[in-house]
């Protein structure tokens, strides 16, 4: 009892916070009370679900819409026919569809589809009528919703479990996990300054509405149970949840009831098993949770799941300082899904991959604790995320900073051994480079303002989203440096969580913190496929001034860092910002000389840098050494001189 108090008055002040110096834009809000009762025989359950929902919006809501998202399990439904078209196509002659999805819905049968079905709708006591649309059903109000102010819907429904397909679903062969209860309970659409999201479940991705979970499952008593959310009665329930190492505690009823609370989240997922294992772990801050199948006689599955909860401690720290506190009582690492996916409050991966692991922690805070409408933003969602991971991923298997070995290198020029480990170093963010660089070639990219269901190509997606997301977060260290990078991140997470950035709102952020302008910066790398590609051209020397043109192929102007190398092993870092950015990085290495040039201006492809030394006591030049600008032509990038 003392902590469920403890939880609300935390979860009180959470929200609190949240509106503490943050923009003034609108949210509309939820609270969501719902029950379940499952029947694991058949796989169905039904459901009651009252909703408060406050229209904060100045407008008069005359209609609203909730997903249905199970009702895409269904042979012929939308992401059964647009998986099977996108299969025709041919990437190195495999067909490009979801591995995971394929044709499967298509051969679903009765008992194995999924669905929704909504038997009542009252909003304020008055039947609603409502009209399917496959997996969105839109509500034409009997009354409108006025202006600020609040109405209360009643809903009753029922719902069939999918056999596995994509995210959610049962009876998984791989992870033998029997319920992944992702996206699914009736959940109303968001609607923001943009408008009603009514976005139909064809493939990806996700935006929901803050607000409160009060979420009661009845299901069999012998199944164990994680998911978003405080377990509010855990004295009831044992098994690890009152205090670590306990046992399911009996009952004489045939079902038990979980009750979850979760607060200023925007959704909810839980995963059933009656083979389920539960580790504990408890931070200064936070509870980890993870769930995982047990296997009879396979210590080694233990053990690696004993893995994820150790690292998730140890990485905890670091990922606070780097991206901001984790602001929630609780996480859960739970086995089950088809991969990874992340939910508010826990996420559903598939092994225990620590990789998996880090990533989908990240989205906590590039997603979870942001709300970017994903279907408009993914790479603001997956590539944030996935550069975040690379760096935790760094931060826990202790691998050598290049960042360190450049500044030590910087320090001691004449020292060879630390030289050879420098161009012995992966690049930072090496692979998410060379995805992007592949999808270049490909020819088939797509500007990453393209709508993510609405991409021509699955792997064309996943390239942008994740790679090229990736890569502009790199690279903006490369433009503004990487330590202003880095307070610009955390300035972002205090400024925009619960409240739904968008990219223009990132990118103000990024001009407060750097004092740059960036918007050409979003404007290119955002909404275009055009490339960057500088070249050294020529150099001469003139009255002892060594003079070296470069030369902008591609169509993406950048500031550029250009670093000499001389016969007696000093270096010189000379950068020339680009005229939109009104302001020049300051110097990242503060042991090599740093020399700001004149700005170059977009509109001139070619650029004269002057040095004041004699030609003959170069020998090598290079364009970006720490090769965090996306240039698509590296080759010549480099010029050594031999003299």
């Amino acid at each position: 009892m003392i902590k469920k108090t403890s939880f609300f008055l935390s979860a009180t002040l959470l929200l609190a916070l949240s509106t503490i110096a943050q923009p003034d834009r609108w949210q509309q809000r939820v609270k969501y009370t719902m029950s379940v009762d499952v029947n694991a025989t058949t796989n169905r359950f039904t459901g009651k679900q009252k909703l408060e929902y406050s229209n904060n919006s100045n407008d008069k809501l005359s209609k609203v819409f909730y997903h249905l998202y199970w009702n895409a399990f269904q042979p012929n439904s939308s992401m059964d026919i647009r998986s099977q078209e996108l299969g025709k196509n041919l990437n190195n002659g495999r067909p490009d569809w979801d591995a995971r999805v394929k044709d499967r819905i298509s051969k679903l049968t009765p008992e194995e589809i999924g669905y929704q079905k909504i038997i009542s709708l009252k909003m304020n006591g008055v039947s609603q009528p409502f009209k399917y649309h496959e997996t969105i059903l839109e509500v034409n109000l009997t009354k409108p919703i006025a202006p600020k102010s609040k109405v209360v819907f009643e809903m009753e429904f029922e719902a069939q479990v999918p056999l596995q397909i994509r995210r959610s679903g049962r009876d998984n062969p791989t992870t033998g996990v029997r319920y992944s209860m992702s996206q699914w309970y009736p959940k109303l659409c968001e609607y923001d300054y943009e408008g009603w999201h009514p976005t139909p479940y064809v493939a990806r991705e996700f935006y929901g509405v803050w607000g409160d979970y009060d979420v009661t499952i009845k299901i069999n008593k012998d199944y164990k149970l994680a998911g978003t959310g405080v377990l509010v009665n855990a004295t009831e329930i044992g098994w690890g949840y009152d205090k670590p190492g306990t046992e399911l505690k009996s009952t004489t009823a045939d079902k038990r009831s979980w009750h979850f609370v979760g607060n200023n989240i925007h959704d909810f997922v839980w995963a059933a098993d009656p083979d389920y294992r539960h580790l504990v772990r408890k931070t200064p801050t936070t509870t980890l949770h993870v769930v995982y199948n047990f296997k009879p006689n396979d210590a080694k599955n233990d053990s690696l799941w004993e893995t994820v909860a150790n690292a998730a401690v140890t990485a905890l720290p670091f990922i606070e300082k780097n991206f901001g506190k984790y602001p929630y009582p609780q996480y859960s690492f739970i086995q089950g899904g088809d991969g990874g996916m992340e939910y508010p409050m826990a996420t559903l991966i598939n092994g225990p991959s620590l990789g998996t692991v880090f990533h989908e922690w990240m989205h906590s805070w590039y997603q979870m604790m942001m709300g970017t409408n994903e279907s408009l933003y993914p790479w603001m969602d997956e590539g944030f995320t996935s550069y975040a991971e690379d760096l935790v991923s760094e931060f826990y298997y202790k691998r050598p900073s290049i960042q360190a070995y450049r500044d030590a290198a910087a320090r001691r020029p004449d020292n060879k051994d630390l030289k050879d480990a420098l161009e012995a170093l992966p690049e930072e963010h090496a692979g998410s480079y060379s995805s992007y660089f592949n999808l270049v070639k490909s020819g088939l990219e797509e500007p990453i303002t393209t709508h993510a269901d609405h991409y021509e190509n699955n792997n064309a997606y996943s390239a942008a989203a994740y790679s090229k997301g990736e890569v502009f977060m790199s690279q903006l260290g490369y433009i503004v440096g990487a330590s202003v990078r880095d307070k610009i991140l955390l300035e972002y997470y205090n400024r925009w969580r619960f409240k739904h950035p968008n990219a223009t709102d990132f990118i103000r952020v990024a001009e407060d913190v750097s004092g740059i302008q960036l918007d050409w910066y979003k404007e290119y790398w955002v909404s275009t496929t055009k490339t960057i590609n500088y070249a050294i051209d020529s150099l001469w020397e003139e009255g002892g001034v060594s003079k070296i043109r470069l030369k902008r192929i591609g169509k993406i102007p950048m500031p550029i860092d250009l670093r000499l190398t001389f016969k007696d092993g000093s270096t010189e870092m000379h950068n020339m910002p680009l005229n939109l950015m009104f302001g020049a990085k300051a110097n990242e290495h503060p042991a090599e000389k740093f020399i700001v040039h004149e700005e170059w201006k977009w509109t001139h492809p070619t650029y004269v840098v002057e040095v004041n030394h004699k030609l003959s006591e170069l020998v090598k030049v290079e364009i970006d050494p720490s090769k965090r600008m996306a240039d698509t032509e590296r080759r010549n990038n480099l010029l050594d001189i031999k003299w």
